[in-house]
C-alpha cells in the first residue's frame, strides 16, 4: 500500500511509530505537512500539490492533525477523500470530535453517559447555568482548549460566577460541567480501533491537580476496564464516526462518563503503559478495511 500520514512533524513519537510499522510491513509511507499542501478543487480531476509534487495514487491517508490546524488539515483530508483515498478517520468525524459542544450533543443524542453540562451566552444566565449542573464545585472549560489548557475547577459558587463572567467578558465560549469528585483526579483513556477497545490506561493527575493530562505531569498505568466502560467507549467513538479514537472516561457513582473523544490520540503513553504495539494494531485494521472510495459519512455533517 501507499500510505500518506498527515503530520506536521515526522519526528513525533506517534508519527514515527506509524512510519516504522508501515515500512516493516512493506508499505510505502510518506509524511505530509498539511500546511504545505495546496488544492485544486474541481469536479473533473481534484488534486493536491505538495511543494513541487502532485500527490496521487495513495491508498490510505492517516490523519494526525493537531487542534491548531484543524480547519486547514481537514480541508486537505477532504481533498484526499474526493480523490478516492481511504481515510483512517474521516474529515467529518474529526470536525465533530474537535467541537466540544457538538460532540457532547451527539453523545447525548446517542444516550452515552457524560457529565451534566451547561452552555449559555449571557452573564444573566450564570445562576441558572450553575443550578443546571448541580451547583459548585464545577469544571469550566474553554471550547477551544486542548491538553487541559483552559480548564478551571471552581470550588465555590462565588468563584464559579467570577470565572464564568470573566470568560464571557472576553467573548470566550465556555462549557460548565459538574465536578465528578469520586473520580479522584483520574480518568481512563480507552484506545478504540474499529469496534474494539484494544488498550486502556489510567491517567492520574499530579498531587493537587484535578486534570489528569500526561502533558501536565500526570502518570499513566495499565488498568482493567469493565464491560460497561468498554461498551461506553465504543459507543462514543461510533457516535463521532471515528475508526481510531482515544475515549477519556471518568469513573462515577452512576457509571462511566465520557469526558472527551480524541480523534488523534497519542501512542506514546498508551504503548508505554500497556506494552502493546498500538501502531501495529492500527496498521492491522488498515490492511483489513481499506478500500478506494470507501467513506461512511459521504460528506454529511
Amino acid at each position: 500500500m501507499k500510505i500518506a500520514v498527515l503530520s506536521r512533524n515526522r519526528h513525533l513519537y506517534s508519527t514515527r511509530r506509524l512510519i516504522e510499522e508501515g515500512i516493516n510491513r512493506g508499505h510505502e509511507v510518506k509524511v505530509i505537512d498539511c500546511l504545505h499542501c495546496s488544492m485544486n478543487i474541481t469536479s473533473a480531476n481534484p488534486r493536491i500539490h505538495y511543494h513541487e509534487d502532485v500527490l496521487e495514487n495513495f491508498d490510505v491517508v492517516v490523519p494526525r492533525i493537531g487542534a491548531s490546524v484543524t480547519f486547514y488539515g481537514t480541508a486537505v483530508l477532504r481533498q484526499f477523500e474526493m480523490m478516492g483515498t481511504f481515510p483512517v478517520n474521516e474529515s467529518v468525524a474529526i470536525t465533530r470530535s474537535r467541537d466540544k459542544l457538538r460532540s457532547l450533543q451527539l453523545l447525548a443524542r446517542k444516550g452515552v453517559g457524560m457529565p451534566v453540562t451547561g452552555f449559555a451566552n449571557k452573564p444573566d444566565n450564570v445562576p441558572e447555568l450553575l443550578k443546571m449542573v448541580g451547583g459548585a464545585p464545577v469544571v469550566i472549560k474553554l471550547l477551544q482548549g486542548t491538553q487541559g489548557i483552559g480548564v478551571v475547577l471552581a470550588e465555590t459558587r462565588t468563584a464559579a460566577e467570577s470565572v464564568i463572567e470573566a470568560f464571557m467578558g472576553l467573548k470566550a465560549d465556555i462549557l460548565v460541567q459538574e465536578f465528578i469528585k469520586e473520580a479522584g483526579g483520574a480518568d481512563i483513556r480507552c484506545f478504540v480501533i474499529g469496534d474494539k477497545v484494544i488498550a486502556a490506561m489510567k491517567r492520574q493527575g499530579a498531587e493537587g491537580e484535578f486534570r489528569s493530562n500526561l502533558h501536565r505531569g500526570g502518570s499513566a498505568s495499565l488498568v482493567r476496564i469493565t464491560p460497561e466502560e468498554r461498551k461506553t467507549a465504543i459507543a462514543a467513538a461510533k457516535a463521532m464516526g471515528l475508526n481510531v479514537a482515544g475515549v477519556d472516561l471518568l469513573r462515577s457513582s452512576r457509571g462511566p462518563l465520557v469526558m472527551e473523544v480524541n480523534s488523534s490520540p497519542g501512542l506514546e503513553g498508551i504503548e508505554n503503559a500497556t506494552g502493546k504495539n498500538v501502531a501495529g494494531l492500527i496498521l492491522n485494521w488498515i490492511e483489513k478495511n481499506h478500500a478506494p472510495w470507501r467513506t461512511k459519512t459521504k460528506g454529511r455533517g
